[in-house]
């Protein structure tokens, strides 16, 4: 995840900009920059690779201001080198992102057209050149801040400043997090209450959907679409909490949740090249071509990821693949050959049996790939290739935001696959690669019905067993959805193909059961309403996911329904993943438990 740091004062900032940056390394960084205002001109440093680099360059080059704004990048759109490194200069304008802009291509070529150059090749630039634009010499900067957010799709956080402005600095969130310090006579930005905690502890964690103008005396925060100034709360952070900040959640695993837009951005962002419109393979030895069969092993979530992997795999690679519990793969002595490609899926990059799979496989000279959390890690450093997930640090003993980004690296190595074994086509890539980026953005729209989510689990208190079915790649939805509610809210809970649930299973079926039926706008929707209908005759009380469509022609008879996106079916396990990871949420809130520390359960090296 990239890294924003802001600061206005009275006094001079860079310093300040530059060790605000330095506390968000952390985060995952390929470049940085900072920019300032000083003496009503727009002042720039950047450098590619670490801090050290920057620093370098400050000090060849030293420059002061009272107001600036810093990043550190992660390569999305472009590769890491200082062209592409934040701020980036429209006329008059510096700005700083996280996140993707998913129709910058459009705005680049409509800006392209009026004449504006760009000087990278980074989404972020296109933000730069349209504010510039809006805001034309006319010097109404709430006007052209309106314009500017309105026009961007995707999900993001945004900070600019303007020359000849050395008191405001305008800042957007829309997906990606981003917090508001306030300080005396002068206020700061950052990516997380950490950067901010050397130089405040009072915090405003802005909403979703919120644009600011900061000045050295407070900010007056909007929601985007409406007219009038909004209030939002300020909070006392811990110094010594605040790099495990939870932000404005009550949990790990609720800020976590919620980060996932940011996450797959930054997963994306580094597998695709949108420019192209194509996936971006790390550079190896591996010889794709030789591939005849693929061999998925891991534990817990992300065994359920790499369930989801293999369908991918054989549906768009089209190479046999088959998925193995780390636990019992070395026991069955599979035959295996060197043509075979082993993938180890794993969050920490040390679990236990995962690595001793991955031994046992090294000894029978297949090439191996490691898809984890942790660049630094056992496995990481023993495969031929790392798909690193980019998730960042994941503090909630349950794991959300590691799934999905399991499932886009999965996503992207099965696109791969398909286009070196031909048997996918440049037009299909494209499409694929395209769905991808718009993950984000519909991340954040599936975010959107926490609250009737909240409403539902509620319910759950009274409930010691629920049900959860879905069919295809659902399926492992189903027993990822059941995994989560039982590791955090002790209540039993079973996931099932849903055409396997008549046999035998579905004599569990009674009015003390809910059923979690799956349901999305896909080819087998009308077998998985099917063996909802099994369910509901029995009397059993069905909550059905799907689309608005599919619950008007389907959610008949059922207790509750949550309505969701229409997805195309290729991103639907990523997204809904999410609702799934909100229901076990907030069943664990209704029933008291201590969600961030399950009884029996740990962050652990044996533990998935």
């Amino acid at each position: 995840m990239c890294g924003i740091i802001g600061i206005v004062s009275n006094n001079n900032v860079s310093q300040r900009v530059y060790d605000g940056l330095k506390r968000l390394e952390y985060r995952g960084y390929d470049s940085s920059g900072i920019a300032i205002v000083s003496e009503g001109n727009l002042i720039r440093r950047r450098a590619e690779g670490k801090l050290e680099a920057l620093r370098s360059r400050l000090e060849d080059r030293p420059f002061s201001g009272n107001i600036g704004i810093g990043h550190t990048r992660w390569a999305t759109h472009g590769p890491a080198i200082k062209a592409n490194a934040h701020p980036h200069r429209g006329e008059g304008v510096a700005v700083v992102h996280n996140g993707i802009i998913e129709n910058y291509k459009e705005l680049k070529d409509a800006l392209i057209g009026e004449g504006v150059s760009f000087s990278s090749d980074t989404d972020t630039e296109v933000i730069a050149h349209l504010f510039s634009k809006n805001l034309n010499g006319k010097g109404d900067i709430k006007k052209a801040a309106r314009e500017t957010f309105a026009a961007l799709e995707g999900a993001y956080a945004i900070a600019l400043i303007i020359a000849g402005n050395e008191d405001e600095i305008i800042i957007a969130r829309k997906g990606s997090p981003l917090a508001i310090g306030y300080g005396n006579d002068e206020m700061f930005l950052g990516s997380d209450a950490f950067a901010l905690a050397p130089f405040t502890n009072r915090v405003c964690y802005l909403k979703d959907g919120d644009w600011a103008i900061m000045r050295r005396d407070g900010a007056e925060i909007y929601a985007l679409g409406q007219d009038g100034a909004v209030e939002r709360k300020v909070e006392t952070v811990d110094a010594a909490a605040a790099m495990v900040d939870k932000g404005n959640y009550r949990h790990f695993m609720a800020k976590e949740i919620h980060e996932q837009p940011d996450v797959l951005s930054r997963t994306f962002g580094q597998y695709i090249d949108p420019e192209a419109r194509g996936v971006l393979l790390p550079e190896s030895t591996l010889d794709y071509s030789k591939i005849n069969r693929v061999i998925l092993v891991a534990c817990g979530t992300a065994y359920f990821a790499a369930q989801v992997g293999r369908n991918w795999i054989e549906r768009y690679a089209r190479i046999p693949a088959s998925v193995d519990i780390a636990s019992e793969f070395r026991y069955r002595n599979a035959p295996m050959d060197k043509d075979c490609l082993a993938v180890f899926v794993s969050q920490s990059g040390e679990t236990a049996d995962t690595l001793a799979a991955l031994h046992h496989c090294k000894a029978h000279g297949l090439q191996t790939i490691g898809v984890v959390n942790v660049p630094e890690s056992s496995i990481a450093r023993e495969v031929d290739l790392t798909f690193p997930t980019y998730a960042g640090p994941e503090i909630g003993v349950a794991s959300t935001k590691a799934f999905t980004a399991q499932l886009g690296a999965l996503a992207s190595l099965a696109i791969g696959l398909g286009r070196v074994k031909e048997t996918i086509d440049a037009a299909e890539e494209a499409r694929l690669t395209d769905l991808l980026l718009t993950t984000p953005r519909l991340a954040n729209d599936v975010l959107g019905c926490e609250d009737q989510i909240e409403d539902i689990a509620r319910g759950f208190v009274d409930y010691t067993s629920a049900l959860f079915i879905g069919r295809n790649t659902m399926w492992p939805l189903a027993l990822e959805g059941a995994l989560k509610l039982k590791e955090i809210s002790y209540i039993h809970a079973e996931g099932f193909a849903a055409g396997e649930l008549k046999h035998g299973s579905i004599a569990l079926v009674d009015e003390t059961v809910p059923i979690i039926a799956i349901a999305p706008d896909d080819e087998l929707f009308e077998k998985t309403v099917s063996n909802m209908q099994e369910v509901l005759a029995r009397g059993g009380k069905v909550i059905m996911l799907g689309s608005e469509a599919g619950i008007e022609k389907a959610g008949e008879g059922c207790m509750a329904t949550i309505k969701l996106p229409v997805l195309d079916p290729f991103i639907t396990p990523i997204l809904y993943a999410l609702p799934l990871q909100l229901l076990a949420y907030y069943a664990a809130v209704a029933k008291g438990t201590d969600v961030d520390q399950p009884r029996n359960l740990a962050k652990s090296v044996t533990v998935e």
